[in-house]
């Protein structure tokens, strides 16, 4: 591995005929990944591909006029200090912020390559030409504003947005939904169980939090393991365990933290606020994402919260 400033002009060049290549490609796999979903960004990326391509053919007409046919193959992982890129073009599907906003760090670091490179050539073809790669480079933020205007258009821009909020709701809302109802409503029988059993507050307490991080442990694995999101869209399947995961085990913490009140009566007078309001929230998440009007998701949340809350106090109280 070398350092920057160890590379001859004939290695300098062969990177960046290198570097311009690897954009290319990336940029393409980017538009390939968002095509499905953002059908308007993908024709964005495959016109910044085709510019890269540009910038790589004048790279190679000038090496073969300096150096001959043969370009060495040297990679950014060759030279010390280069950044490595985290690869998110291989994952499926692709997030349009985290796609644009890695496209934008590619340009930076590939216009410092080409200012630090064009310092270091001697030759004053090979510094005029990466000069004007660097330039190039500083100007693709002024392309990308360029093609958004003339390919991204009002109405696609709206259908991206609608598209995005799909995703949304179905990567991140539903699996947090689903663990928040029932981490909410299936801890309540254990707890209110062991509350009207023993009239202990700190025994009811370690029976809930078990119950609850049970709940959070057994939803976040089903979740993961349900599918890879491949086929469905539903996003990383690790991510969605750990969303549903954590909600479930939030859903049951919420009123078991009140059994920490040694007062038993005041404990279970504030248990009983505190799952009123974890069914309101449930109830208000699935009106506003899941088209649901509120009162027919209040109704239908707080029934089968009363079903479980009920089916607890008798079953403690036997």
């Amino acid at each position: 591995m070398k350092r920057f400033s160890e590379l001859s002009e004939q290695e300098i060049l062969a990177l960046a005929i290198t570097l311009e290549e690897e954009d290319a490609r990336i940029y393409r796999d980017y538009a390939k990944g968002l095509e499905d979903t953002y059908p308007a960004s993908a024709k964005v990326f495959t016109e910044m591909a085709r510019e890269e391509d540009h910038h790589r053919q004048r790279l190679i007409e000038l090496h073969r006029k300096k150096f001959g046919d043969h370009i060495p193959l040297i990679r950014r992982q060759d030279v010390r200090g280069f950044v490595t890129r985290r690869p998110y073009w291989m994952v499926r599907p692709l997030g349009l912020d985290t796609v644009r906003k890695q496209a934008e760090i590619m340009e930076l670091e590939t216009r410092r390559f080409y200012e630090r490179a064009a310092e270091r050539a001697s030759d004053a073809g090979l510094r005029e030409l990466l000069g004007d790669l660097a330039q190039a480079e500083q100007g693709h933020e002024t392309l990308a504003a360029r093609l958004g205007e003339r390919i991204l258009t009002r109405s696609a821009r709206a259908e991206e947005d609608e598209t995005r909020r799909r995703l949304f709701v179905l990567q991140v809302v539903q699996p947090g939904l689903a663990g928040l109802m029932d981490g909410s409503v299936s801890t309540l029988a254990p707890l209110f169980a062991a509350a009207f059993a023993t009239h202990n507050t700190w025994e009811t307490f370690l029976v809930g939090l078990a119950a609850s991080v049970g709940a959070g442990i057994s939803m976040g694995f089903a979740e993961a393991l349900s599918d890879d999101g491949s086929l469905t869209g539903r996003g990383h399947p690790l991510i969605r365990g750990i969303i549903t995961g954590a909600m479930t085990a939030l859903g049951g913490i919420g009123h078991t933290l009140p059994f920490l009140i040694g007062n038993f009566r005041l404990a279970t007078t504030v248990a009983f606020a505190v799952v009123a309001i974890e069914l309101w929230i449930i109830a208000w998440i699935r009106s506003r994402y899941m088209d649901t009007r509120f009162l027919q998701a209040a109704f239908e949340v707080v029934l089968g919260g009363a079903i479980v809350f009920a089916a607890g106090i008798l079953i403690g109280s036997a």
